[in-house]
């Protein structure tokens, strides 16, 4: 055990430590970025089990094809996995879904980003298929974890972000289920708030 590290995990309303920096695969050149890198924006920090699966690519091409309606939003999207840069790439050269990303493909290989998210599978090497949108303050305001089996949505995704961001800029209103832009808020202890 004593080869073992151990990490704080993190989770809503706790702010991503700047200093914690992965290796990515962007637009066929490898890099390094940091969470203090992402700071000022909206992010999407978008776990998956690994590359050369099956789920995997179905998530990443939906991403890719709606990048730009995230980007219309402020948001960066970078997905995370235990593999290196080397196979992200090999990964993007020879699949037409993973080709589509131009957005980072981060790397955690030893698990510490993975561990700290709560989303690491030690055993298997892997990491759950977790969802987490941060702030422009580095702050986490919503998560996901799914079983590796279920995929899951970039239109309910976006909607999430969206409804964040409502919230963010309009102090004291909440949003409703299925709350989307143009809807009615709520504000607590009072009724429907009306559009805004």
């Amino acid at each position: 055990m004593d080869d073992v590290a151990f990490f704080e995990t993190l989770f809503i309303g706790d702010i991503v430590p700047e200093d914690m920096s992965f290796d990515v695969f962007e637009n066929g050149d490898q890099s390094k970025k940091s969470f203090k890198d992402l700071r000022g924006s909206w992010t999407v920090l978008f776990f998956y089990p690994a590359d050369f699966t099956f789920v995997c690519p179905t998530e990443l091409e939906e991403l890719a094809d709606m990048k730009n309606d995230f980007e219309k939003e402020g948001v960066k999207i970078v997905s995370m996995s235990r593999d290196t840069v080397f196979v992200h790439k090999a990964w993007h050269d020879q699949s037409s879904a993973i080709g589509k990303i131009t957005f980072p493909m981060g790397s955690d290989p030893t698990g510490e980003i993975s561990e700290t998210f709560g989303v690491n599978i030690f055993e298997e090497g892997v990491t759950l298929r977790a969802t987490f949108i941060i702030d422009p303050d580095g702050v986490i305001k919503a998560m996901e974890v799914n079983d590796n089996s279920i995929g899951r949505s970039a239109k309910e995704l976006l909607r999430k972000i969206k409804a964040a961001k409502f919230v963010r800029e309009n102090g004291g209103n909440v949003c409703p289920a299925s709350w989307e832009p143009g809807n009615d808020a709520l504000k607590p202890g009072m009724d429907l708030v009306g559009k805004i």
